[in-house]
């Protein structure tokens, strides 16, 4: 296998974008492993990247960020690669196609269209794309998208044209009618399914009304869901620990017990 020189460390923008281009020709054509990938071999890498990319945002650790930023961008140079490999396009092609889309979708920066605020420059965007093609305002939407982050889009996608409410008062008053119809339908004193799948139903109802709430007090419920998550796991962490340094299991615990550290871990 030959030996190759490193590509040089950039000194701007452009040059490090071609040094990255370099760098993954090489290993494209010599490293065993690289020249086995696919795009569908890759596509699960590709995810996991963007979720480490999502919790170093989450932590604000910009060091990280910057990793990952790398990380996800190698990948977006990959599948280029691989693409035209195939014949089927470059990675000119790639940044020539999303700058003309984004040259087209601002009007009101490369044209002569006016826009008053930040919801004139949605309903624009919505608009174009349905000009471009789309049958659908939703079609924009992932399929394959988690569930909550799927909600959050799809009430965009609609405030983008205009179907919301007119102000978070109405919302609220939607998520305590949501609240009382699963209420309904799944009696909370007696802990007793009424109809299970009737209740289900209305706890979606109640979780999408909950993160139309959250979107009109400026709260993203994905990253919020989140921090709860990593507050949830740091303090049962604690639990853990201090539990092993009083020589305690935790399954061997009362629950009280175990509130006296839980109770600490919220003090730190």
């Amino acid at each position: 296998m030959p030996n190759h020189d490193s590509p040089l460390s950039a000194t701007d923008p452009a040059s490090g974008f071609l040094r990255l281009l370099t760098v993954l020709d090489t290993l494209r054509t010599e490293c065993p492993w690289d020249k086995k990938q696919t795009m569908e071999s890759l596509r699960h890498l590709t995810i996991e990247e963007t979720y480490e990319l999502s919790d170093a945002i989450l932590e604000g650790n910009s060091d990280e960020i910057r990793k990952e930023l790398g990380d996800v961008m190698m990948h977006l140079v990959f599948y280029a690669r691989i693409a035209s490999e195939q014949g089927d396009f470059t990675i000119l092609d790639v940044l020539n196609g999303v700058c003309d889309k984004l040259i087209s979708r601002h009007p009101h920066i490369y044209g002569d269209v006016e826009v008053q605020d930040e919801a004139d420059v949605k309903r624009n965007w919505e608009k174009l794309k349905l000009k471009e093609g789309n049958k659908s305002v939703l079609g924009g939407v992932p399929s394959s998208l988690p569930a909550l982050v799927k909600a959050s889009r799809i009430q965009e996608k609609a405030r983008g044209i205009g179907f919301d409410w007119e102000n978070k008062t109405q919302v609220w008053e939607k998520v305590e009618e949501e609240l009382q119809e699963f209420k309904n339908e799944y009696n909370v004193k007696e802990n007793n399914a009424i109809d299970l799948e009737k209740a289900e139903s209305e706890f979606g109802d109640l979780l999408f009304s909950l993160i139309n709430y959250a979107r009109f007090i400026h709260i993203n419920p994905e990253n919020a869901l989140e921090k709860t998550n990593k507050k949830f796991i740091k303090r049962f962490r604690y639990l853990e620990e201090k539990a092993a340094e009083n020589g305690k299991a935790l399954q061997d615990m009362t629950l009280a017990e175990m509130d006296v550290y839980w109770n600490e871990a919220k003090k730190h």
